[in-house]
């Protein structure tokens, strides 16, 4: 499929990720003349539509121009900047711009010809039906708006707009600091944990005039009835014989089994859940410690069992089977890059946190797809649990230091019709009491 350039003139920020087919985005974009006609700019963002999450950021200076022509610009940068990262995505645009949202849907006629183009253009991003518009008011754009003020405050220093973080910043956060107990880094390791240690240059114009502020998007279960949602029930699998041990024990190592500890976990879960009956899918880690777990669960519910390679846990690379300890006497560099950042893989080509994030979210982007409204028990490790409570509540990749996650504990987040996200449960161990 032929890639589409980027506008003359615009740099983006994209984060390395690796969408599914069919992954549901978001574009935020507005646009602006200082004069109208006069300097103008435009600025665009791109959203994972389940977790908020920013996945891409572009601006540009377009020149003199008119506040239509800017948010039309802004338009266009935002598809392309949505359809480098999925050409396949379903996208929502929002803007503020009464007249682009109404023309591109159809209900307004394009009568300036100096628009009509730049609609075309617009419409020939993605395939037709793939892209649906949204009035939204100017203060829930505001994200757009501050990326036109910056490209067109750089275009009056004589600059182009540059992002002001790296590329990997944006789908990673800020970088990890080292934890205070060495346990809490080493629970992500597959280990029981210890103690887890300004305002835009300028308006950027272009606004119809009428147009009437709107509340804030509130939280699930206080807005209008928007359907059953679709849960993940996340469960750690149960103890292998690297668990007490608390070693590194990932992907890429010997692919343990459940120890006896870990299989009266399986039964002891398999059993509560089946006296919930709310699960009606199971999908698993491909792990083999993950497939013992789901197959005494699904066995017990009468269940199939889906395998989803997204689910496994992180490759630690060279740091398998050792202990914090151990990797921290024979690796001390490699560990204190791991620790402060995200974006730091293990030694050996193990799999950065950043990596993980991208992988979890394309499962669990696949599995909302497949299993809309539904409740779905999701069999997996330390570390994508602990990933997907962190995408739900949009905290920061430090935020995994400070989760305690047991063998065979019991999670959830509820995904609504929104693209809000609610954690509803995390590190349920009652199943497990006298065991």
């Amino acid at each position: 499929m032929r890639e589409l350039p980027p506008h003359p003139g615009a740099h983006a920020r994209v984060g390395a990720v690796t969408p599914p087919v069919g992954r549901r985005l978001v574009v935020e974009a507005d646009g602006g003349s200082r004069g109208n006609p006069g300097p103008a700019g435009y600025g665009a963002v791109v959203l994972d539509a389940a977790t908020g999450e920013t996945l891409a950021e572009t601006a540009a200076s377009v020149g003199r121009a008119t506040n239509n022509v800017a948010e039309y610009k802004g338009l266009i940068a935002g598809l392309r900047a949505a359809r480098e990262l999925d050409p396949q995505a379903s996208v929502r645009v929002r803007m503020d711009s009464k007249l682009v949202v109404e023309q591109m849907s159809g209900r307004w006629k394009i009568k300036h010809p100096d628009m009509r183009p730049l609609a075309e253009e617009a419409r020939g991003v993605f395939p037709a039906g793939a892209v649906a518009y949204e009035w939204i008011p100017r203060e829930r754009n505001k994200h757009a708006d501050r990326l036109a003020n910056e490209a067109m405050d750089a275009a009056k220093r004589g600059e182009r707009w540059e992002p002001s973080r790296s590329t990997a910043d944006l789908d990673t956060g800020p970088g990890l600091p080292s934890p205070s107990d060495p346990q809490a880094a080493g629970q992500l390791a597959g280990q029981p944990a210890g103690q887890p240690a300004g305002q835009p240059a300028g308006q950027s114009g272009g606004h119809e005039a009428g147009e009437e502020s709107g509340p804030a998007v509130p939280p699930p279960g206080w807005s209008a009835d928007l359907g059953t949602p679709t849960t993940l029930v996340l469960l750690r699998h149960g103890e292998t014989a690297l668990t007490p041990q608390k070693r590194f024990s990932g992907s890429g190592g010997d692919d343990p089994e459940l120890s006896p500890a870990g299989r009266r976990q399986a039964a002891a879960v398999a059993a509560a859940l089946a006296a919930r009956g709310t699960v009606q899918a199971v999908v698993s880690s491909p792990l083999r410690r993950c497939q013992e777990t789901a197959a005494e669960v699904a066995g017990r519910l009468g269940l199939d069992v889906r395998t989803d390679e997204g689910l496994r846990e992180t490759d630690f690379g060279a740091w398998e089977g050792l202990t914090f300890a151990e990797v921290q006497e024979k690796y001390p560099q490699d560990l204190a890059a791991w620790l402060a950042s995200a974006k730091a893989a293990p030694t050996g080509g193990g799999e950065s946190f950043a990596a993980v994030a991208r992988r979890v979210a394309v499962a669990r982007d696949k599995i909302l797809a497949r299993h809309s409204g539904r409740t779905v028990l999701l069999v997996t490790h330390v570390t994508p649990v602990k990933t997907l409570v962190r995408l739900a509540l949009g905290a920061p990749p430090e935020s995994l230091f400070r989760m305690e996650l047991a063998a065979a504990s019991l999670s959830a987040v509820s995904y609504y019709a929104d693209g809000n996200a609610s954690v509803r449960l995390l590190n349920d161990t009652a199943h497990l009491r006298d065991r």
